[in-house]
């Protein structure tokens, strides 16, 4: 896609993402609406662009004639990177009120990365404590919004007391919580249960190469 314009890939997106959303392609000026476009005379040019690229093909004969082709069919998602994951700093977990506010970035995944689940948002990795885990300092982590996890689940931990959050493996053991690293070379960290809040599961890893 390093061919297209950033309006040509906004088009992409809100094509992929509509016909997701309602199962029947936009209209051009469906289009022009959800992507903030000037004119259908600009929306027609970019979408001829996309033809010519192999993306979508067209139906002008038809008011929803737009097909994407190849792998543009593939399910895809835009997910909001909202923040950064490291020990010390606390992250903004997205809530009623805080959806609405401005990501730092968006990453186009598939959806079978989100496995279809609800209230994925995804977080910037800073350090190495889950280098084990192929987790790597600048990677991006997929959060789910989750209160609670399994044991062995890798969860965004807010430590209370210490006003911390950090990314680890989560143990219940007895009137106290692990949370394990993915690195030889570190510690897990034990807490009593009442200082331990879940903010978020870790459901996939974009990593950085």
């Amino acid at each position: 896609m390093e061919t297209l314009s950033s309006k040509q890939k906004r088009i992409l997106a809100f094509l992929r993402r509509f016909r997701e959303e309602k199962d029947y392609p936009p209209t051009v000026r469906d289009i022009l609406k959800g992507c903030g476009i000037s004119s259908t005379s600009v929306v027609d040019y970019n979408l001829k662009i996309l033809e010519r690229e192999g993306y979508i093909r067209r139906d002008r004969e038809v008011s929803r004639g737009i097909e994407l082709l190849g792998k543009e069919r593939r399910r895809m998602a835009l997910v909001p990177v909202i923040g950064y994951i490291a020990a010390g700093e606390p992250i903004p977990v997205p809530a009623s009120d805080t959806w609405e506010m401005e990501p730092l970035d968006t990453v186009e995944v598939s959806s079978e990365l989100t496995q279809g689940k609800e209230g994925v948002y995804a977080l910037r990795v800073k350090g190495t404590s889950m280098i084990d885990a192929l987790i790597n300092d600048g990677d991006i982590v997929l959060m789910q919004q989750a209160a609670t996890a399994e044991d062995g689940e890798m969860v965004a931990a807010w430590l209370k007391a210490e006003g911390e959050t950090t990314l680890k493996k989560l143990y219940r053991e007895r009137n106290r919580i692990r949370l394990q690293p993915a690195n030889s070379t570190m510690e897990p960290i034990y807490a009593v249960p009442e200082n331990v809040e879940v903010q978020g599961k870790v459901v996939g890893v974009i990593r950085q190469i």
